[in-house]
C-alpha cells in the first residue's frame, strides 16, 4: 500500500538536521570540556558543582538526539524512499477516479 507522504521529503529534512547536529558537535564538545574544567574551581560549593554536573548531563545528551534522528529513518517503510524516488523520475499523474 503506497503511503500518501513523501518518504524522500522525510529523509532528506533528517538530512538537514542531522547536518545542523554535527555542526553543534563540536561546540557541545568544548562546553562539555569548559564546564569539566569549571567543576575543577578551588573551593567550589557541592551545590554550584551539582549544577554543573546538571550542564555536563544535559550536554551529553546530544546522543539521543541523534538517536532521535534515527528512529525517525527506521519509521520511513522499507522501500518507501525508493517508490517515492521512482514516483518522482516519472511524475505523478492524476487518478481517473
Amino acid at each position: 500500500m503506497p503511503i500518501k507522504w513523501s518518504a524522500v521529503k522525510v529523509n532528506e529534512a533528517m538530512d538537514e538536521v542531522e547536518r545542523q547536529v554535527i555542526l553543534a558537535d563540536q561546540f557541545i564538545d568544548e562546553a562539555k570540556a569548559r564546564a569539566k574544567d569549571a567543576r575543577k574551581i578551588d573551593n567550589l560549593p557541592q551545590y554550584i558543582e551539582q549544577r554543573i554536573n546538571r550542564l555536563i548531563d544535559q550536554l551529553e545528551r546530544m546522543e539521543s538526539i541523534k538517536s532521535a534522528i534515527k528512529a525517525v529513518r527506521d519509521d520511513i517503510p522499507d522501500g518507501a524512499i525508493e517508490a517515492d524516488m521512482e514516483v518522482g523520475k516519472h511524475g505523478k499523474t492524476q487518478s481517473m477516479m
